[in-house]
């Protein structure tokens, strides 16, 4: 089964070439979306690296704005128009790495054919309780211009909430996830057809979070979603962020289920990483 592992990268181009060498197997392509707000020259090294291409279609990326789900679908489009027989995408961040064997992660997906991993919750979720001023309310964070937020508020103040588009019922919690190559065609013809549902998903905060799990939810593919992502994260600090990874979390990598985990740091603490490496 090929697998192409798309990372979405923008930093740290060491730490990069390193998760990209522990993917390395036949049957997989790596494909690397960088932010177009980074200099592309400290990463060129990377793509002289087996089966590594860059995503052409660059995309500014901006924390909590519709660009990240633009640069994933970007990067979609040109995986799929490479005609390689790919059975799955697999999204990453440059901060991931494998807590399984590489070997261990293809097994997985031979037994699995035609699913799609996806971590999500739903509309009678604390979660999406506690969240869904992000939907409700307008939200402006994909337009860079100064005053924004001002005219976001302005907006907020006298129109009416928003309503799902399209009769479409929310679902969502992490932007990570493993597809197959036909759910993700799915997902890029939906928004072509339904311009509507693209443009109400550019005015929600954090849509990286929902709007391409929503619209597989609301899919043909809802059955085959299994709602678990296989990717460890520790949210024990409470920010916004997850926690960085150290040899402290070393167990409970090694006895995870998961198939990945994030988020690790090379330079503050590449001991863990090294531990894994080793270990697997």
């Amino acid at each position: 089964m090929k697998i192409a592992h798309l990372i979405l990268a923008h930093n740290n181009p060491a730490q990069l070439a390193r998760l990209v060498n522990r993917l390395n197997h036949p049957d997989a392509d790596i494909y690397i979306h960088l932010d177009l707000k980074a200099a592309i020259e400290p990463f060129l090294a990377i793509v002289k690296l087996p089966q590594v291409h860059f995503i052409k279609k660059r995309q500014k990326v901006y924390w909590g704005s519709y660009s990240i789900v633009q640069a994933t679908l970007n990067s979609f489009q040109e995986i799929l128009a490479n005609k390689k027989g790919y059975q799955y995408i697999n999204l990453l961040s440059g901060n991931d790495y494998p807590i399984k064997s590489v070997a261990q992660i293809h097994q997985f997906f031979d037994d699995r054919p035609d699913y799609i991993f996806m971590e999500y919750l739903t509309e009678d979720s604390e979660w999406w309780q506690s969240n869904k001023t992000r939907v409700t309310q307008y939200h402006l964070t994909d337009f860079n211009f100064p005053g924004y937020y001002l005219l976001q508020t302005f907006l907020n103040k006298i129109l009416p909430n928003r309503k799902a588009p399209n009769a479409l019922t929310y679902a969502g919690r992490s932007q990570w996830l493993t597809l197959s190559t036909d759910s993700a065609q799915y997902v890029i013809d939906y928004l072509h057809k339904h311009t509507g549902v693209a443009r109400f998903f550019r005015l929600t905060w954090a849509p990286d979070e929902i709007a391409i799990q929503t619209i597989l939810y609301n899919s043909p593919f809802k059955d085959q979603i299994i709602n678990c992502n296989y990717r460890y994260t520790d949210w024990s600090e409470n920010k916004a962020s997850p926690k960085t990874l150290t040899m402290d979390d070393a167990p409970k990598l090694l006895n995870s289920d998961c198939l990945y985990a994030r988020k690790f740091d090379m330079d503050s603490q590449p001991e863990i990483m090294d531990y894994l490496d080793n270990k697997l």
